[in-house]
């Protein structure tokens, strides 16, 4: 299965070459000339783009008399490039900014030059309202060789922004992101003479025991073994959660997510019958109060919070989460955290997640006509990433690392002198987060005994000083990194998904929970099938194929 999902993206990267080949020679819309650049390589006079972020993105500290569109980030452009990036902040949060981009559409709101857009129906609406730059010949003519190179390795990210061969956006920086390690209370395995579980077996073996056996040496009944959350379907692809155990008994086809079956078309994995030995086998655990009892109707974050509280042993989580239930220790000073990989199945094949390969996507007004210059910009911004030119430890200087004695240091409090809520350079650009290659790389090529090289490598190896715990769960995430699937479906809802798809999922949700609550038996999961697909499924699937294939071709 997993051969064939490489093998399928591959096809899809022929065929993406096949169309930025196929592209004419001029570039840029309509409007005035383009500006060009001077000897330097700067642009003269400074060109100005228009780009929008939302309100609740515009995070970091700015100094007296500075803001968003004016700071060191935005004056380090203007000065190297001769590039003025002026940003407006649309919207409190994800549902405004969205509101705020359809108004642009009706025409109630100016459209900027350059703006992320985070969800597939509105990258479908932005594309029917003929409003948005085509890309192809852009994208052939002005992009650096290294950032094809880069979008190459991620070729399905152009699916959800492209319609009849022609492209209208690129991948806010895209790669492969940290995969989930399993996070465990190492003491309590310690105090009771465990090993980390690595199949469902040992799993079932070790939340008893941290449930029953006194783990934290209380005298009380007051822990249990697993916090997860199933408020997001059962699969939150981040912190709190539960796929490992669905997927031991499913493999690919676990909750929420489309992969290929094995004829080679999608299939939606919440209907997969390897999910109702998972379902089956949770209601056991939940009977015994071995799991979170609330599970149901609580977010990721503060299931998470139920491990930081000191009252459960595992949770499933990114290894930065590490770093984030340090407060444990609160709850009980002698905690100790460690990172191990997530379970096997019993045939001895790995569990699988689901992978983010980018956030959201920028899209660009059909009149902006600096194409060049965005794309001068976006490389100049990958140096960052690339460890080059200009940021090769970082963006800036006593903001985001420091030279302290000849020595890289990236904690502010280690800078000289030490530094609070220093304000962010990544968060004045043009996308939310800084560009990434591998967010585990580093930690592999460190932890492997490599020299650091670089702002990313150097980083790593700090972390193994400050945070061996932390950096220990990147390596193991990076050792597994063949583990995430990407959701092979990654585009706007079908026609009847646009009807229904809502419908299905509440009804899933319900049954899952109702199941795992002890609230029905586990022959529910047989009718739910059935209704699933009498009620709108069938028609998806095929819908849902159809859109492959045209991808595919």
């Amino acid at each position: 299965m997993r051969m064939k999902q490489v093998k399928a993206l591959a096809l899809v990267a022929v065929a993406s070459a096949m169309v930025l080949s196929g592209c004419g020679k001029s570039g840029g819309g309509g409007g005035a000339a383009a500006a060009t650049r001077n000897a330097d390589g700067k642009y003269d006079p400074v060109l100005t783009i228009h780009i929008a972020k939302q309100l609740d993105e515009n995070t970091g500290r700015y100094g007296d008399g500075e803001d968003i569109n004016k700071n060191p980030m935005t004056q380090m452009a203007e000065e190297k490039l001769g590039i003025k990036m002026e940003t407006t902040l649309l919207g409190g949060d994800a549902g405004n900014y969205d509101t705020k981009l359809r108004l642009a559409l009706t025409g109630s709101e100016e459209l900027p030059d350059v703006f992320p857009v985070y969800g597939t129906q509105m990258i479908a609406d932005m594309i029917e309202s003929g409003r948005v730059k085509e890309l192809n010949e852009d994208i052939e003519k002005y992009m650096p060789q290294r950032l094809k190179e880069v979008y190459e390795q991620y070729p399905s990210t152009y699916y959800p922004v492209t319609k009849d061969g022609k492209i209208y956006g690129i991948a806010c920086s895209p790669h492969l992101t940290e995969g989930q390690v399993m996070i465990i209370r190492q003491d309590w395995l310690d105090n009771l003479g465990l090993q980390a579980p690595t199949n469902i077996e040992e799993f079932e073996q070790v939340i008893k025991a941290f449930t029953e056996d006194d783990p934290n040496k209380s005298g009380k009944q007051d822990t249990y073994g697993f916090a997860y959350s199933g408020n997001d379907l059962y699969n939150t692809g981040w912190v709190a959660d539960p796929v490992t155990i669905f997927s031991a008994y499913s493999g690919t086809h676990y909750p929420g997510s489309w992969q290929e079956d094995e004829n080679g078309e999608l299939f939606y994995g919440s209907i997969h019958e390897g999910n109702k030995k998972a379902l089956e086998k949770m209601a056991e655990w939940h009977a015994n109060k071995w799991i979170f009892q609330e599970a149901a109707a609580t977010g990721a974050w503060d299931a998470m919070g139920q491990f930081t509280e000191g009252k459960a042993g595992i949770f499933i989580g990114r290894p930065w989460a590490i770093d984030s239930v340090r407060d444990v220790t609160t709850a009980d000073p002698n905690a100790v955290i460690r990172a191990y990989p997530t379970l096997r199945q019993d045939n001895g094949d790995p569990t699988y997640q689901a992978a983010e390969v980018n956030d959201g996507w920028l899209m660009f007004n059909k009149d902006f006509n600096n194409m060049e210059a965005f794309f001068v910009y976006l490389d100049w911004l990958y140096d960052a990433a690339f460890g080059t030119g200009d940021f090769q430890y970082g963006f800036l200087q006593d903001y985001d690392y420091d030279i302290v004695d000849g020595k890289v240091v990236f904690s502010s409090a280690l800078f000289d002198p030490p530094v609070t809520d220093p304000f962010m350079p990544g968060k004045s650009t043009v996308m939310r987060n800084c560009p990434r290659l591998d967010t585990t790389a580093p930690y592999v090529s460190v932890a492997s005994g490599k020299e650091p090289e670089g702002g990313d490598e150097i980083r790593a190896a700090a972390a193994f000083e400050t945070a061996p715990d932390t950096a220990e769960g990147y390596v193991i995430a990076g050792q597994h990194s063949e583990e995430q699937l990407s959701n092979m479906f990654n585009s706007a809802p079908t026609a009847t998904m646009q009807k229904k798809w809502e419908q299905l999922q509440t009804m899933e949700k319900q049954v899952y929970t109702n199941i795992i609550y002890g609230k029905e038996s586990i022959d529910a999961f047989d009718k739910f099938v059935e209704d699933w697909k009498a009620q709108g499924g069938d028609d998806i699937t095929k819908e849902v194929n159809e859109w492959y294939k045209s991808v595919k071709q």
